[in-house]
């Protein structure tokens, strides 16, 4: 399969099958919306805790009394940090063995496991007002989170056909909106409580979703390209049929399937055992020259830089003092918990402009490249204001304004597209091992910025406030050079096309304008196999003659 990068190759338009629209994948979207329920729990369980910092019923069993705030409580920085950073130290456990888990046990069992820690963690946070035992709530709340995003987003890139693959696996993002609302929401209800159900009702809501994922999963299959590289081809084809409904016509269906197999068993047949350290073919004297493991390096350093820029974006830092962040700033705990709501909207709507512009307009690479430069613009002007109006009305209203757009521009570039990136980025074969270690390198860099964060914006620390946007913008501005010079564009190719690339060693410039072979291949294997059967024309001539009209 693997030839080199500027041999010449078939022509592409003639290799690829037939878009679908999204309403006959409509059973495949329902599915991977039922799995993506899972990221719902993460936006959750963010907006309480970043609300709940600045709820006066909450600090009076969790903080001090302070006259000098707005609810007349202070929250301990040491608190502060680790109920915020013990989640991201979970979830960067949980990811540590992910791979591990998922290569035995398939998608689904982890799901299950990943819900019942879900629900551990949170009855665990309620049930006490012991502070160590909140934080060993929030650490098994923090595993089980880990093993519901790296699972459900493995799950939807691998059940996707290639030209929805970005619109299914962006469900992340809505889930996740839809979550922070409903947080949000929740928390403005019970705010004015001064009794413990202040608190005890938004963390109760997050029983929710590992309930209805856990019930959904027993309607989903398990993904078929996990079956394939088990060897359980019968399973992985009723499964892949499942998936496809109205959208499985049988020339296109034959050939997608055919083009699974094909690859994953290439893939298998030049590399027999499977282990995490074939991620870093390259590293510790591991050094390999077949083309399948030369590219694991390459892949694996992609796939952990594109999760590492959601964390280099500021995201974590909005996402976990947002509340907290403008009640010091100067707003009253009631404004700044209805502007709370207001911005998670702004990234729901943000999340729906995403995926039409990377499905429609830029594509993947596009869509990160824009999103980098608007949110350090918007850091930077946050800054900028805190810095020449401290303390003035200007600086309040700059604050929420761009706040609001940060979250917009987040929602719709690198939020959207960095999980589907991520996961295309890497093989079949590595993809649980890889994904899972690329999450688990996010929530470490998460944990770092949740730790940090209270430094700068802490009034009992250097309480730089939004001039902490300085250093957002920096970063940002880097994750866009990044993605400028390293990132291909993996718009419409499947994920054995994508496989033939990087074996190929295609520059990341030229991925978006390189032929492939194996969809011509995987067309030519059921010609031939129908034309002995039937012959006569097959469904996939017709396939073929039907798209040269079309195109």
């Amino acid at each position: 399969m693997a030839v080199d990068a500027e041999s010449p190759t078939p022509s592409v338009a003639a290799a690829k099958l037939p878009e679908t629209s999204l309403w006959a994948n409509r059973k495949c979207l329902l599915i991977c919306a039922v799995v993506s329920i899972a990221n719902m729990q993460y936006g959750l369980d963010s907006a309480v805790m970043a609300s709940l910092q600045a709820m006066p019923g909450f600090l009076a069993v969790f903080g001090h009394p302070d006259p000098r705030a707005a609810g007349g409580y202070g929250i301990d920085r040491t608190f502060q940090q680790l109920i915020g950073s013990l989640l991201t130290l979970g979830a960067f456990l949980s990811s540590i063995f992910a791979g591990l888990f998922a290569h035995y046990f398939g998608r689904r069992p982890a799901l299950w496991l990943a819900c019942f820690l879900s629900v551990l963690g949170s009855a665990i946070q309620i049930g006490t007002v012991d502070k160590g035992v909140v934080y060993f709530g929030r650490l098994v709340l923090g595993i089980g989170n880990g093993f519901l995003v790296t699972f459900s987003n493995i799950y939807c890139a691998e059940a996707a056909p290639a030209h929805l693959r970005a619109v299914m696996v962006a469900l992340f993002s809505e889930w996740v909106n839809i979550g922070s609302i409903v947080g949000a929401v929740v928390t403005n209800a019970t705010q004015k409580r001064l009794d413990k159900a202040c608190y005890q009702i938004p963390v109760g809501i997050q029983f929710i979703v590992p309930v209805l994922l856990a019930l959904g999963l027993f309607f989903v299959p398990e993904s078929p390209r996990y079956l394939v590289n088990k060897g359980r081809e019968a399973e992985a084809r009723e499964a892949l049929v499942r998936l496809r409904g109205e959208a499985w016509v049988v020339g296109e269906g034959e050939v997608e399937w055919v083009e699974m197999v094909r690859g994953i068993e290439e893939e298998k047949r030049l590399l027999r055992n499977v282990g995490p350290l074939d991620m870093f073919r390259g590293f510790f004297g591991l050094h390999e020259t077949d083309a399948v493991t030369g590219s694991d390096l390459r892949r694996t350093l992609l796939c952990f830089a594109t999760i590492a820029t959601q964390t280099g974006s500021g995201s974590w830092f909005i996402i976990s003092y947002s509340t907290y962040f403008m009640v010091v700033s100067g707003l009253t705990v009631s404004d700044a918990f209805k502007y709370s709501i207001m911005k998670t909207c702004f990234g729901l709507i943000g999340v729906n402009v995403g995926i039409y512009t990377m499905r429609h307009l830029l594509g993947r690479r596009g869509v990160m490249m824009v999103g980098t430069v608007f949110q350090g613009l918007c850091m930077l002007a946050m800054a900028i204001v805190a810095t020449t109006s401290p303390g003035t009305a200007l600086a309040r209203d700059s604050l929420i304004a761009f706040m609001s757009l940060y979250i917009f521009a987040y929602n719709a570039f690198v939020g959207d597209a960095s999980h589907p990136v991520a996961t295309e980025l890497v093989s079949t074969r590595l993809r649980s091992y890889t994904v899972g270690s690329a999450i688990s390198l996010g929530y470490f860099l998460a944990w770092l910025t949740g730790f940090c964060s209270p430094y700068f914006i802490n009034p009992d620390a250097l309480n730089w406030g939004a001039k902490y946007g300085y250093i957002w913008a920096a970063s940002n501005f880097i994750c866009g050079l990044f993605y400028f010079l390293f990132l291909p564009e993996l718009k419409g190719r499947t994920l054995e096309e994508i496989d033939e690339l990087f074996e190929r060693r295609v520059p990341a410039w030229k991925f978006k304008s390189t032929e492939t072979n194996i969809m011509d291949e995987a067309m030519r294997e059921v010609r031939n196999r129908d034309a002995q059967l039937l012959g006569s024309k097959t469904p996939v001539e017709l396939v073929e003659n039907r798209h040269e009209k079309e195109v």
